[in-house]
């Protein structure tokens, strides 16, 4: 049997086994190679999330606002819309029937920079007129058209349709006030602003009444009766006589039960009360207010110390001298009012009355 020689420089040593416990790895320590990949990737995904903040926070592209004041809606949709820009839209009266359809008011204005697809305008576009034809307004009290006229336009910044004042007058069949004819002619067309001109009926002319029995009568039931009736009047003051009472109509002229006209002064005689009560007084209430072509509502009221408002009276008056007999504590108010306004308040002394403020209106 042969041996084969063996060089022991040739020949690689076995690895000794080790039989008293597990065999040891010699393989190089991996740790700071996957702290290093992690870091990577942190810092790549933070990178990422920088980069989409930014792009979201600069948003999209910034755009000037057009000009589209004056523009028809629809012409300044499509414009609006090349732009991305998307407007909301709010419908207003406007002044002239021709504005009708076009942008009256935009926000923001032109020129402003925004941001496309994200900002909303906001366009307001007239709806032409309120009324773009003149009413019939024939048959109605001159008074009623009026404040209907006032409460049309409150809302916008000019008036389209005014009266033209003083009014014409005539006598006519038709209560006083009423319209009989009118320019513009009804179905005229509101193009821009309009003044209305009235021809007012003044009533008839011998328009014939009874007068009334006053004579008898307390103030107060005399008072509610001339307010019923609306009689044209006139009080003066008197001490009472005899067996008289105070606070009492003892004359009038002309006499009760005779046929006058309608716009006829009734003279009535009032007697002072004989005793009145402390800080009491009782007088005479005068003020002129100007002649109407026909009776107005007026109201004389009496604002007392304790704050309490009272109704004296209440009547439709021609104008002229306008006289009512009180009986109110010193310190009181009086006011009057002509149409729901007041045109002239005094205060009660124990005298005389003293004036504190006079509003008198120019169109009375």
């Amino acid at each position: 049997m042969g041996y084969i020689r063996l060089d022991p420089n040739t020949v690689t040593p076995q690895r000794e086994v080790q039989r008293d416990g597990p065999v040891k790895s010699h393989k190089p320590h991996q740790g700071p190679f996957f702290m290093f990949v992690a870091f990577c990737l942190i810092v790549f995904v933070g990178i990422i999330a920088l980069t989409v903040f930014f792009i979201a926070v600069q948003g999209e592209e910034e755009i000037k606002v057009p000009d589209v004041l004056g523009k028809d809606v629809t012409t300044a949709l499509l414009e609006l819309q090349e732009k991305e820009l998307y407007p909301r839209i709010q419908l207003r009266y406007s002044q002239s029937s021709s504005d009708k359809g076009l942008i009256l008011e935009q926000s923001p204005s032109p020129g402003a920079t925004v941001k496309a697809g994200s900002h909303r305008l906001q366009l307001v576009v007239s709806q032409g007129v309120i009324i773009n034809k003149v009413e019939d307004y024939r048959g109605r009290h001159v008074d009623e058209v009026r404040v209907e006229l006032q409460m049309l336009f409150t809302s916008t910044s000019k008036t389209l349709l005014s009266l033209k004042e003083p009014f014409m007058y005539e006598y006519a069949s038709q209560a006083p006030g009423t319209i009989l004819q009118q320019h513009p002619e009804p179905g005229t067309d509101i193009t821009g602003p309009l003044t209305l001109e009235f021809v007012v009926s003044r009533g008839t002319e011998q328009n014939m009444i009874r007068i009334p029995t006053l004579v008898g009568l307390p103030l107060n039931a005399a008072l509610e009766e001339i307010s019923r009736l609306g009689l044209n009047f006139d009080f003066s003051l008197r001490q009472v006589r005899g067996n008289e009472l105070g606070e009492t109509v003892v004359s009038q002229d002309p006499p009760a039960q005779s046929v006058a006209a309608a716009n006829t002064r009734v003279s009535l005689t009032v007697t002072v009360p004989p005793v009145l009560g402390n800080e009491e007084v009782f007088a005479l209430f005068t003020y002129t207010i100007p002649r109407n072509p026909y009776p107005l509502p007026v109201q004389l009221e009496s604002l007392l110390p304790s704050g309490e408002r009272r109704s004296l009276l209440t009547v439709a008056y021609l104008g002229g001298t306008f006289t009512v007999p009180y009986r109110l504590p010193v310190g009181s108010v009086l006011i009057l009012s002509m149409l729901n306004r007041e045109i002239h308040r005094e205060s009660v002394v124990s005298q005389v009355p003293a004036l504190v403020e006079d509003s008198f209106l120019n169109q009375w």
